[in-house]
Protein backbone atom coordinates (compact mmCIF):
# COMPACT_ATOMS: atom_id res chain seq x y z
CA UNK A 1 0.00 0.00 0.00
CA UNK A 2 1.16 3.00 -1.07
CA UNK A 3 0.39 6.25 0.86
CA UNK A 4 0.83 9.89 -0.18
CA UNK A 5 2.62 12.83 1.18
CA UNK A 6 -0.04 14.54 2.42
CA UNK A 7 -1.87 11.66 3.60
CA UNK A 8 0.95 11.24 5.92
CA UNK A 9 1.12 15.03 7.10
CA UNK A 10 -2.68 14.84 7.92
CA UNK A 11 -2.09 11.33 9.69
CA UNK A 12 0.54 12.97 12.13
CA UNK A 13 -0.64 16.06 12.31
CA UNK A 14 -3.71 14.17 14.13
CA UNK A 15 -1.38 11.30 15.87
CA UNK A 16 2.10 13.27 16.67
CA UNK A 17 1.80 16.82 16.04
CA UNK A 18 4.67 18.01 17.50
CA UNK A 19 7.06 15.38 15.28
CA UNK A 20 5.73 18.63 12.19
CA UNK A 21 6.69 21.36 14.55
CA UNK A 22 9.92 21.83 12.85
CA UNK A 23 10.01 19.06 10.19
CA UNK A 24 8.55 19.30 6.99
CA UNK A 25 7.75 15.81 4.48
CA UNK A 26 9.87 17.24 1.22
CA UNK A 27 8.69 14.01 -0.81
CA UNK A 28 8.01 10.49 -0.21
CA UNK A 29 9.14 7.71 -2.83
CA UNK A 30 9.22 4.69 -3.80
CA UNK A 31 10.60 2.63 -0.50
CA UNK A 32 12.30 5.92 0.58
CA UNK A 33 11.14 9.93 1.80
CA UNK A 34 12.76 12.84 2.13
CA UNK A 35 12.73 15.21 5.39
CA UNK A 36 14.12 18.91 5.95
CA UNK A 37 14.32 19.56 9.35
CA UNK A 38 14.77 23.50 10.81
CA UNK A 39 17.69 23.80 13.09
CA UNK A 40 17.29 26.44 15.94
CA UNK A 41 19.33 27.18 19.30
CA UNK A 42 17.58 24.15 20.79
CA UNK A 43 19.13 22.08 18.35
CA UNK A 44 22.79 23.02 19.07
CA UNK A 45 25.84 21.96 21.14
CA UNK A 46 28.72 23.85 22.14
CA UNK A 47 30.96 24.89 19.22
CA UNK A 48 27.86 25.84 17.02
CA UNK A 49 27.02 22.46 15.69
CA UNK A 50 23.75 20.12 15.64
CA UNK A 51 23.81 18.13 18.54
CA UNK A 52 24.07 14.10 17.66
CA UNK A 53 20.84 13.57 19.97
CA UNK A 54 19.00 15.96 17.13
CA UNK A 55 20.77 14.26 13.60
CA UNK A 56 19.39 10.99 15.80
CA UNK A 57 15.97 12.57 15.87
CA UNK A 58 15.42 13.70 11.82
CA UNK A 59 16.96 10.11 11.31
CA UNK A 60 14.43 7.99 13.25
CA UNK A 61 11.30 10.17 12.30
CA UNK A 62 12.39 10.46 8.72
CA UNK A 63 12.44 6.14 9.20
CA UNK A 64 8.85 6.28 10.28
CA UNK A 65 7.81 8.72 7.46
CA UNK A 66 9.44 6.46 4.86
CA UNK A 67 7.75 3.48 6.66
CA UNK A 68 4.72 4.89 6.50
CA UNK A 69 4.89 5.75 2.68
CA UNK A 70 5.37 2.43 2.18
CA UNK A 71 3.00 0.44 3.87
CA UNK A 72 0.39 2.47 5.27
CA UNK A 73 -0.11 4.44 8.40
CA UNK A 74 1.16 2.43 11.00
CA UNK A 75 0.87 4.37 14.49
CA UNK A 76 2.64 1.25 16.80
CA UNK A 77 6.00 0.96 14.41
CA UNK A 78 8.85 1.01 16.56
CA UNK A 79 12.36 1.77 16.46
CA UNK A 80 14.36 -1.36 17.11
CA UNK A 81 17.76 -0.62 16.38
CA UNK A 82 19.70 2.30 15.74
CA UNK A 83 23.76 3.10 14.42
CA UNK A 84 24.47 6.35 13.52
CA UNK A 85 27.67 7.26 11.50
CA UNK A 86 28.99 11.09 12.49
CA UNK A 87 31.47 12.44 9.45
CA UNK A 88 31.71 16.03 9.95
CA UNK A 89 30.22 19.00 11.77
CA UNK A 90 26.92 19.80 10.63
CA UNK A 91 26.74 23.92 10.49
CA UNK A 92 24.54 24.92 12.91
CA UNK A 93 23.42 27.98 10.49
CA UNK A 94 22.06 25.44 8.03
CA UNK A 95 18.87 23.03 8.41
CA UNK A 96 19.27 19.43 8.06
CA UNK A 97 18.25 17.50 5.12
CA UNK A 98 17.24 13.95 5.32
CA UNK A 99 16.95 11.03 2.71
CA UNK A 100 15.65 8.22 3.71
CA UNK A 101 15.71 4.63 1.58
CA UNK A 102 14.03 1.64 2.85
CA UNK A 103 16.68 -1.23 2.46
CA UNK A 104 14.75 -4.61 3.34
CA UNK A 105 10.96 -4.27 3.78
CA UNK A 106 9.76 -7.91 6.12
CA UNK A 107 6.28 -8.80 7.52
CA UNK A 108 8.10 -7.56 10.90
CA UNK A 109 11.00 -5.57 10.46
CA UNK A 110 11.57 -3.43 8.21
CA UNK A 111 15.52 -2.00 7.74
CA UNK A 112 16.29 1.81 6.10
CA UNK A 113 19.26 4.03 5.63
CA UNK A 114 19.55 7.84 6.42
CA UNK A 115 22.13 10.47 4.74
CA UNK A 116 22.06 13.69 6.36
CA UNK A 117 23.30 16.98 5.19
CA UNK A 118 23.79 20.62 6.15
CA UNK A 119 21.31 22.02 3.63
CA UNK A 120 23.03 23.21 0.67
CA UNK A 121 26.52 21.23 1.23
CA UNK A 122 26.76 17.99 -0.88
CA UNK A 123 28.67 15.84 1.65
CA UNK A 124 26.93 14.32 4.13
CA UNK A 125 27.49 14.96 8.12
CA UNK A 126 25.83 11.59 9.00
CA UNK A 127 24.92 8.01 7.67
CA UNK A 128 21.92 5.85 10.07
CA UNK A 129 21.28 2.09 9.20
CA UNK A 130 18.03 1.66 11.62
CA UNK A 131 15.37 -0.89 11.70
CA UNK A 132 11.42 -0.98 13.05
CA UNK A 133 9.36 -3.34 13.87
CA UNK A 134 6.25 -3.61 12.60
CA UNK A 135 2.66 -4.52 14.99
CA UNK A 136 1.08 -7.51 13.41
CA UNK A 137 -2.39 -6.84 12.45
CA UNK A 138 -4.84 -8.93 14.79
Amino acid sequence: MKIGKHEIIDFLAQEFPQALKKTSIEEITDKGAQLLYQIDADDLRPGQTVSGPTLMLVADFSLYVAIMGHIGLVTMAVTTNMTINFFRKPNGNQNIRAVCKLIKVGKTLVTGEVWLYSLDDDEPVAHVIGTYAIPQKS
